[in-house]
């Protein structure tokens, strides 16, 4: 089947984006609520968490994109293939993203992916940029003792303004890495690769993870 076509961009400032999501109910969403989540924010076609939810089902997978076709889309892929596993959720992750996570218990969120979000080049742009200090707050919140935030990009300014944002927060300490820990790479990520192009990557542990 052809895939949904959208827009490549979409302001997240815009009336339509600013509307609050559902917060997300684990109990009703996943057939095992109790197993570990991975939070995958700004996930696009969500094709890296549906390889990752069919190759490693210990874990479940919640996909964030701004994009609604595109949730649409990945949730029916994702039912299609039978997996109760993984769902996505349409929301402005840059505005709301605490409202979608208020209801996932405590010690349930293990990992966050932030995975080549759309860097607005443009100086006037700069204030649409996904990842900011509320986000990173909202993270530093809702992360487990032993969490981890995974982020990668193949902007090497953006990857510093982000980077940059993390090692802000207290809560958090960088294992920096040059490599992707996971089994399954994003269609970016392949693309830049294949033009034998740089990716900026790092970790960010909490702190609690690692001591003090």
């Amino acid at each position: 089947m052809a895939r949904v076509r959208v827009h490549q961009h979409v302001n997240p400032l815009s009336p339509y984006y600013r509307q609050s999501p559902r917060p997300i109910d684990i109990e009703s969403v996943f057939a095992d609520p109790g197993r570990p989540l991975l939070l995958d924010i700004g996930c696009a076609r969500g094709r890296f968490l549906l390889r990752m939810a069919e190759v490693e089902t210990a874990w479940n997978y919640i996909g964030v994109e701004i994009r609604e076709p595109l949730v649409e889309e990945a949730n029916r892929l994702a039912a299609e293939a039978g997996l109760m596993n993984l769902h996505y959720a349409f929301c402005n992750a840059m505005l709301w993203l605490e409202k979608l996570l208020e209801g996932i218990p405590p010690g349930v969120l293990r990992t966050v992916t932030i995975q080549f979000p759309d860097p607005w080049f443009k100086r006037k742009h700069s204030k649409r940029r996904m990842v900011n200090p509320e986000m990173v707050d909202t993270i530093s919140k809702h992360l487990a003792p032993d969490g981890r935030v995974f982020i990668q990009t193949d902007i090497e300014s953006l990857a510093e303004e982000m980077f940059a944002l993390f090692r802000a927060d207290a809560s958090f300490q960088e294992a920096p890495t040059d490599l992707n820990p996971f089994p399954i790479k994003t269609e970016r990520e392949k693309a830049v690769e294949d033009k034998e192009l740089p990716v900026y990557r790092t970790t960010f542990l909490s702190r609690s993870r690692i001591g003090p």
